[in-house]
């Protein structure tokens, strides 16, 4: 990636000091453009090493791509004081329902904590997710960024509520119900019996004998990511203040 973007930056520069019509303002605008520019691969670089550096705990890994929309998303929620913890749990929809596409991650310790199997809503899809939605009763899952409640016990047992972030996303979550809790669907068994995961009324189940450890370690601020590629914009876009 950034031997792709310095060859055009030293272009901008030359381009920009042969032109004896440029002003101070579009020198300086060019100077912000290439801080920028550099920032993000400072960023970028950043979050590949902590990727490439990470304790797996002998789990498996998410894709890089996956992790450094989280992780990104993760700052910027730590920044306005969002979220609290250096806990980041991410969620990975573009990945079959038969594989554990849930991590919790400690941003701490830089350590793979949980990787486990997780639903998705019934009208999302079958194996796969493909359809989401805010609304109440839709029985889909909701993409984006979360931060995590308050437990509670409910029909399901012990369950954590979530608060959705993104305006016109996922901001009806806890409206919806849509909490994390635990369901006897969510199991190599059940995978085996129907060839594939149990789905739930829109809610992130996870295993039961997992719900408990997972929810004490993610609860009170810390970050849920819910990705899927079908997300065609920023969370700033949408970020609720």
């Amino acid at each position: 990636m950034i031997y792709k973007i310095y060859p055009l930056l030293v272009f901008l520069l030359l381009s920009f000091g042969k032109d004896s019509k440029n002003t101070p303002e579009i020198k300086n605008a060019t100077t912000k453009t290439i801080a920028k520019v550099e920032k993000n691969l400072t960023v970028e670089a950043k979050i590949e090493n902590i990727y490439k550096t990470l304790d797996t705990n002998n789990f498996n890994v998410p894709e890089l791509k996956t992790f450094t929309e989280a992780l990104k998303g993760f700052y910027l929620l730590k920044e306005r004081g969002i979220v609290q913890k250096n806990i980041l749990t991410l969620i990975d929809f573009s990945l079959s329902s038969n594989t554990k596409r849930l991590w919790v991650i400690d941003m701490t310790t830089n350590k793979i904590l949980f990787n486990s199997l997780v639903a998705h809503g019934r009208n999302t899809g079958e194996e796969f997710a493909s359809a989401f939605s805010n609304i109440n009763s839709s029985f889909k899952s909701s993409l984006g960024f979360y931060a995590t409640g308050e437990i509670y016990r409910g029909k399901h047992g012990a369950s954590l509520r979530l608060d959705g972030l993104e305006r016109g996303l996922n901001d009806n979550a806890r409206e919806r119900g849509v909490v994390m809790h635990g369901a006897d669907y969510v199991s190599e068994s059940f995978i085996r019996d129907h060839k594939r995961l149990g789905r739930s009324q829109g809610c992130p189940a996870v295993p039961v004998e997992l719900t408990d450890e997972i929810i004490e370690t993610i609860k009170d601020k810390s970050c849920l990511y819910i990705y899927h590629p079908s997300r065609s914009f920023t969370m700033e876009e949408r970020l609720i203040s």
